[in-house]
């Protein structure tokens, strides 16, 4: 995020990225409710707004973006236990196959934890995780930047691929920003879940992006612009230290993931179960497991055949989560209350859609080209 824009481009970007997706988000919420009916899925909400097209349109979309987004926890994952591996064995295995144990973890957890409503004893342990990483990583960062008197921060480039780059930068940024499924997290809150909602964004962009924001910061001061894609590569810090991240690495992504998939198995549930019958019934834990087994090996496939694959979740980033997060919510303030309020409401919410639809072109050619920059340096299955 910091490193192909620099120290004022990147922080600039990080906090109007922030305050932007907090406010459209915050938007969004506010329509969880419309005429008294209640819209617990992003598509139904846009197809009762502005017909089937935008349905699919969204559900689409949203679709790429959620699997496209499990192969990048997968290849998380995966860099996790090779990293762990490495501090054993000077030849660790090959990173496919961390990849496919990544994947088989995700199927045990998810045939496990079904739904989101079987997450919540969960999340109390990502909550435990999370502190963890960020403590034992920052305080390793301080170390290292203080003894690392060569890092610079130049960027590096002719100034068409900086302003390429950039574009690619401030894509990643959205991408660590927001969902594009923020009515379906709201549907599992209490009453009042508009109120609740925003008292959950109040929370995540203040003190959520404070730690957030602040390991990205932190470890681009400590190694430069050399600094690896993979944070936890860099750290020269004690074994237990370096596999302790790893492993909360390994099992966060977990956990995380299965947030962001969660819709994909709903819709799927939905089709191929007996709703009619337990989840628990014989024939639906046998379809079940045909159903996640089917999603994780074909996501597992794909992303041990990229090993950019980080690259094509930024591209999805760039054509589903911009519109998704920023043009939407706009065009539906105007459908709904575009007859009462202000002109000059109108004028911003407006201009909010054609600056943002703008961004999505630029940013999407940005993601495209740094794709076919990679295909020329990998191949199929690349050990990276």
């Amino acid at each position: 995020m910091l490193v192909p824009l620099g120290w004022t481009w990147g922080i600039t970007s990080l906090v109007l990225v922030g305050l932007i997706t907090a406010y459209a988000n915050w938007l969004l919420a506010e329509f969880h409710f419309i005429d008294g009916q209640r819209f617990i899925r992003y598509r139904d909400l846009m197809g009762h707004l502005f017909g089937r097209k935008m349905y699919y349109t969204t559900w689409i979309l949203q679709f790429l973006i959620l699997l496209l987004g499990n192969m990048g926890f997968l290849l998380l994952g995966g860099k996790a236990l090779k990293e762990i591996n490495s501090e054993f064995s000077d030849s660790p295995l090959r990173l496919q196959i961390y990849i496919s144990i990544t994947g088989a973890a995700y199927f045990v957890f998810a045939f496990l934890a079904p739904t989101l409503s079987s997450m919540r004893r969960w999340l109390s342990i990502s909550i435990v995780l999370t502190f963890t990483y960020i403590m034992i990583l920052v305080v390793i960062l301080f170390r290292d930047g203080r003894s690392n008197k060569d890092r610079n921060y130049d960027i590096s480039g002719n100034n068409f691929s900086k302003v390429m780059n950039g574009f690619g930068a401030i894509s990643a940024i959205i991408v660590c920003n927001t969902s594009g499924i923020l009515p379906e997290l709201q549907s599992t809150l209490r009453k009042p879940v508009v109120k609740n909602m925003r008292k959950a964004l109040y929370m995540q962009y203040s003190v959520g992006l404070f730690f957030y924001y602040g390991v990205s910061i932190v470890g681009y001061w400590a190694y430069g612009s050399t600094v690896s894609v993979y944070l936890p590569s860099e750290l020269s810090g004690p074994k237990w230290a370096k596999i302790t991240i790893n492993a909360i690495t390994f099992v966060q992504s977990i956990i995380s993931q299965h947030m962001f998939i969660a819709p994909v198995h709903e819709t799927l549930d939905t089709k191929f179960l007996r709703l009619d019958k337990s989840i628990h019934s014989r024939e639906n834990i046998k379809n079940l497991l045909y159903l996640r087994a089917a999603l994780f090996t074909g996501n597992t496939l794909v992303t041990a055949a990229f090993p950019f694959m980080g690259d094509f979740v930024n591209l999805l980033g760039s054509f589903a989560l911009v519109p998704l997060t920023f043009v939407f919510p706009s065009m539906i303030y105007i459908k709904v209350k575009g007859k009462s309020t202000k002109l000059e409401k109108k004028a911003w919410h407006w201009g909010i859609i054609v600056l943002f639809s703008l961004l999505t072109i630029a940013t999407t050619i940005s993601a495209v080209r740094l794709i076919v920059l990679n295909i020329k340096q990998y191949h199929f299955f690349a050990d990276t």
